[in-house]
């Protein structure tokens, strides 16, 4: 066991902070994110540069670098949209009479740019990382991309908890496409097939002849969907979330988590 304690600890405390670190900088004064988002815009650099050196790495460090790699590129996506520099052609809160296609439609444009900047984000990796041993990095971006556009569905569907408090003011607007309800027909399915995905993360990890390459990294890549499908359960289940990195959000507003 204690060949996977390391990985699992590292996956859970990088997500943990790096959640955190965004949440933080992006709620801070509108002033200072360009600055932010100039000195993460560096960080995406180098980042691809370390994914691009990793993929020839079948190694235990390669794994760790390439894991790491693309939690930092995935942040700059994040920082993105939350900061406002890459989001969507519509900015202002959805319409009240808006329903099914008309609804949606309003919501995506809403990150359209995100999307897309995602998508090229995908492009690059596979590029940098096509032909060699060590994909870890793809991988690991596939599994935040998918985890990160199902929540967002569930959002939009209908889950208990809305967490809007996680939005930064510039960005309110985006509640007004969350939807409470007790359930969504989504969910299930959602939860089900990250489950079994993260079956298929994790054999790699466990078998007699699993190198310390794929034990670490599939391991932490695990780790990173289990976690991932624990942010779905924060949707439904009545659980403190925002506890988890009450340093990165600014004091709580009455009312903050209920949908605008």
């Amino acid at each position: 066991m204690s060949d996977y304690a390391a990985p699992i600890v590292y996956a859970v405390v990088i997500w943990w902070f790096l959640t955190g670190a965004i949440l933080w900088l992006n709620h801070r004064p509108r002033r200072t994110h360009a600055w932010s988002f100039g000195a993460t815009t560096v960080a995406l650099f180098g980042a691809l540069w370390v994914i691009a050196w990793s993929t020839t790495q079948e190694s235990e460090a390669g794994a760790y670098a390439a894991f790491t790699a693309a939690l930092i590129v995935w942040g700059w996506q994040e920082m993105a949209f939350y900061m406002g520099y890459v989001a969507g052609p519509r900015r202002t809160p959805g319409s009240a009479t808006d329903r099914g296609l008309a609804r949606f439609g309003a919501a995506a444009a809403t990150n359209l740019w995100h999307e897309a900047a995602i998508i090229l984000g995908f492009a690059a990796i596979a590029w940098l990382t096509a032909g060699g041993p060590n994909r870890m990095a793809l991988w690991t971006y596939l599994v935040l991309w998918g985890m990160n556009l199902s929540a967002r569905l569930n959002l939009f569907l209908g889950v208990r908890n809305l967490h809007a408090e996680f939005l930064p003011e510039h960005l309110r607007y985006l509640g007004s496409f969350f939807r409470r309800a007790p359930m969504n027909a989504l969910f299930p399915v959602a939860m089900i097939l990250a489950t079994g995905f993260l079956l298929v993360l994790l054999h790699p990890a466990v078998t007699e002849s699993a190198s310390a390459f794929k034990r670490s990294g599939h391991t932490m890549m695990a780790t990173l969907m289990a976690l991932a499908i624990l942010e779905h359960g924060f949707l439904m289940l009545p659980l403190p979330s925002a506890a988890l990195w009450g340093w990165g959000l600014p004091a709580r507003r009455p009312g903050a988590d209920a949908a605008p």
